[in-house]
């Protein structure tokens, strides 16, 4: 088909809820096929249908890397139906040209969803994998959600934003996630007890 402009940070389409997929038309094979031109074209590893001015809970990932065949997947309006555990990840997207910030997700998540031929499915990603990071990151554009909604430290995250002159952080839209934020808190203190035990370690030899 055609590689697409994608729609950058400060658009307000970005923050619309999008549209379940009622039929797996032409015009939705078509959009699939749109993505994943775009998708490879930008060098991305994930790609969701705002993001190309498209209204519809579809979005694409292929996180081969290297030598490894291409691997597309494709899912039309995913649900995430499980999650679990935590993890801090350095993210970005190409929404926001270049910039990263690190963002809290779940480290585990089950996604139930339908391939470009309208046959469900349900797919596990485990351990904070790109993978898991992508179902999360593509799966919150369809719900008008964005990676730095999610960021672990709104200065950091401002900060980013303002050295690759994107608007500015919408502070209003950003995520209180208590229950992931004690869980991250969880995974930071026991980050710093294992660095002191090694550094206790250290000093007894």
């Amino acid at each position: 088909m055609s590689i697409r402009k994608v729609v950058k940070f400060g658009d307000p389409f970005l923050r619309e809820k999008a549209k379940e997929v009622h039929k797996v038309s032409k015009k939705i094979q078509d959009l699939v096929t749109d993505l994943l031109d775009t998708m490879y074209a930008e060098n991305g590893v994930g790609l969701a249908a705002p993001q190309i001015g498209e209204n519809y809970r579809v979005f694409v990932i292929d996180v081969s890397t290297g030598d490894q065949p291409l691997n597309p997947m494709v899912f039309i309006n995913p649900k995430i139906i499980k999650k679990s555990g935590a993890t801090i990840s350095n993210e970005g997207c190409l929404s926001f040209p270049e910039a990263y910030t690190e963002v809290r997700r779940y480290s585990d998540v089950m996604v139930k969803a339908m391939d470009r031929k309208g046959r469900s499915f349900v797919l596990e990603a485990h351990d904070g994998s790109l993978l898991a990071r992508c179902i999360q990151h593509e799966n919150d554009h369809l719900d008008g959600i964005l990676f730095v909604d999610h960021a672990l430290n709104r200065f950091d995250a401002e900060e980013t934003l303002k050295e690759h002159n994107l608007p500015p952080l919408q502070v209003d839209k950003m995520l209180e996630e208590p229950e992931l934020q004690a869980k991250i808190e969880e995974l930071l203190e026991a980050v710093d007890t294992t660095e002191e035990t090694e550094e206790q370690d250290k000093d007894d030899k």
